[in-house]
């Protein structure tokens, strides 16, 4: 007896964990977000309306990307790439800037040129890599594709927006390890990415103050680690099945960023520990099955491009919970699907689009399964059907 499946295929399950995880962050970011919304905005429904519209522009985005064959996207690499840098450095002079940062364009919208490096970075390492691995070559660091991707994430570091910058960087970089760097660029790389850190860490006051207030938040709960403390209390005030929807107390300016940066801190107070397992359960299943459409990929631009495309959803998902808990800095990275936050939005969905692209024209054609031998039963009476000639009635 054949067992039931809950997906048809991987590039199914993609799709349909993706809707699960926008569903639950449309509701959660309604509910973090409507008392801001109806108190400085007049419009209650302000943010989650902004939120349907990213979420139309995404869904176009991603058709699109399922729609166009993968391989052909190598030959749109350098506009994106020279689009990218245009946009960021415009972003420099004529940025909106908010909260001590300059990060949007105005474009009739509010676009965030920094989210388009993210994808930018994930097909520049692709189309470099994958055909080094097609023909078995030496991958480098020495190579123009790294250089330009930290380029990018120089620019967004100037924003600033460390966080971004360090998910663009560090895309790029894993890719480059997946992809098999030689050990002695390992080492050194690893010698460089230590004392980087430390370097931009202490660079600026207000990052020291950071990590200060992250390993001890509570001694800083009245200036850097106030919003980790808040975080802290709405998760664990949470209990295992939440205060209900729109109940919880967080978001009537207890914690900051509550509909963006920390909606998963809402999340848990509302849907409790129950709520919060399944989010985790959801991007460790995109995790899994994006990481089957990479290994069944025929070529290397197809792997490198579905291992980025799940290491950015389901990586920055892991890295927002991290910092929402407290097991990391608080580093500005949004939860995909969860968070409100229009360019990401429609960012995670094109990177969807492109896993799905790769899932459905790369995979590798499964071998056929050998037919069940028949029954010794079955076997003597097609004996005996042969030995029937056929007569004529009457």
């Amino acid at each position: 007896m054949q067992k039931s499946k809950l997906w048809v295929s991987s590039t199914e399950a993609v799709l349909y964990i993706m809707l699960l995880l926008f569903i639950i962050g449309t509701v959660n970011i309604f509910s973090a977000s409507f008392v801001l919304a109806g108190q400085l905005l007049n419009d209650s429904y302000f943010f989650l309306k902004r939120h349907l519209l990213s979420f139309s522009l995404g869904f176009i985005g991603l058709l699109l990307a399922i729609r166009i064959d993968y391989r052909k996207l190598k030959q749109f690499v350098l506009p994106l790439t020279i689009l990218t840098v245009a946009l960021l450095i415009a972003v420099k002079f004529v940025g909106v800037e908010a909260n001590g940062a300059r990060r949007w364009l105005n474009l009739g919208f509010q676009f965030q040129p920094s989210e388009l490096a993210k994808l930018m970075s994930l097909l520049l390492a692709a189309a470099y890599l994958g055909p080094k691995i097609d023909r078995n070559r030496k991958v480098t660091l020495l190579s123009a594709p790294i250089w330009i991707i930290g380029l990018v994430g120089f620019l967004v570091l100037r924003q600033p927006d460390m966080g971004t910058a360090s998910i663009i960087v560090g895309l790029g970089i894993i890719l480059y390890m997946i992809a098999g760097l030689p050990r002695n660029q390992l080492y050194a790389l690893w010698a460089l990415c230590a004392v980087g850190a430390v370097y931009l860490t202490y660079a600026a006051a207000y990052r020291a103050e950071r990590i200060s207030a992250w390993l001890n938040p509570w001694a800083f709960q009245d200036s850097t680690g106030y919003q980790t403390v808040q975080s802290l209390l709405a998760i664990g005030s949470g209990g295992f099945f939440g205060s209900g929807l729109g109940m919880g107390a967080s978001k009537f300016y207890y914690l900051p960023e509550a509909h963006t940066d920390f909606a998963f801190a809402v999340l848990c107070q509302e849907m409790g520990f129950a709520g919060a397992l399944v989010v985790l359960i959801l991007l460790g299943g995109l995790a899994c099955y994006g990481g089957q459409i990479a290994r069944q990929a025929q070529d290397g631009f197809g792997k490198m491009l579905a291992i980025g495309a799940t290491i950015l959803v389901a990586g920055q998902g892991l890295a927002n919970i991290a910092m929402v808990s407290g097991m990391l800095p608080v580093i500005g990275v949004p939860l995909p699907f969860i968070s409100f936050g229009g360019t990401s939005l429609i960012i995670n969905m094109i990177s969807v689009g492109l896993l799905i692209n790769v899932g459905r024209r790369g995979a590798k054609a499964l071998p056929s399964q050998p037919e069940p031998r028949p029954a010794r039963a079955t076997l003597q009476a097609r004996r005996k059907l042969r030995l029937v000639k056929p007569g004529l009635d009457g």
